[in-house]
């Protein structure tokens, strides 16, 4: 069983069915010998992005999130001090707490990161798009 990382984009975009989410990260997720995991720091922006009125569409996952998961057969990844000192800590400019907790928790354990977003490529995460 392979284990991946989804970007808070990329879980949104595969919920919504927006073809802008690649085929190989299609395929990916609906195989079902996948194990996915998302961050709790992709809960936090989507709550975020939605209080903001970024993300008007995203009410009822802010409200049910976990029950969401639960039956995607996506599991929560809670954060750790571990998580925390390492995106703390990585050398590169960009200042997104989320990106960094979550290429953090990626490298930590070694889950692949399945996102669109160019900022992973410049810290050399293993990427996946």
């Amino acid at each position: 069983m392979n284990s991946y990382l989804l970007d808070t984009h990329t879980f949104l975009w595969w919920l919504f069915n927006d073809g802008r989410l690649s085929y190989n990260a299609r395929d990916i997720i609906k195989d079902n010998d996948n194990q996915l995991f998302l961050s709790a720091a992709s809960a936090w922006e989507i709550a975020t992005k939605h209080r903001n009125g970024k993300l008007p569409e995203a009410e009822s996952i802010v409200k049910d999130l976990p029950a969401l998961l639960k039956r995607a057969h996506v599991v929560s990844l809670d954060i750790t001090l571990e998580d925390a000192l390492l995106a703390g800590s990585i050398q590169y400019k960009h200042r997104d707490p989320i990106d960094r907790m979550i290429f953090a928790q990626g490298q930590l354990r070694n889950f692949p990161i399945i996102t669109n977003d160019p900022v992973f490529n410049v810290v050399r995460g293993n990427v996946i798009w």
